[in-house]
């Protein structure tokens, strides 16, 4: 078993990324833990979405 995790700051760009991960490699997904934050820096809202995938490699017949 094995995971990937990715960060962006946009909940579109993470999609983008998990999908492009997930055809990329030749992978069975156990699970996605997605986890989201919020910050405020100076007068800015900084957000923080980031996935963790689980998943096994294929085994080929």
């Amino acid at each position: 078993m094995k995971v990937k995790v990715i960060d962006e700051e946009h909940e579109k760009d993470l999609e983008k990324e998990i999908n492009k991960f997930i055809s990329e490699n030749d992978i069975n997904v156990i699970d996605i833990k997605l986890s989201t934050s919020c910050s405020i820096y100076s007068e800015e809202q900084i957000y923080c979405f980031t996935a963790m995938i689980i998943y096994e490699k294929k085994i080929e017949e």
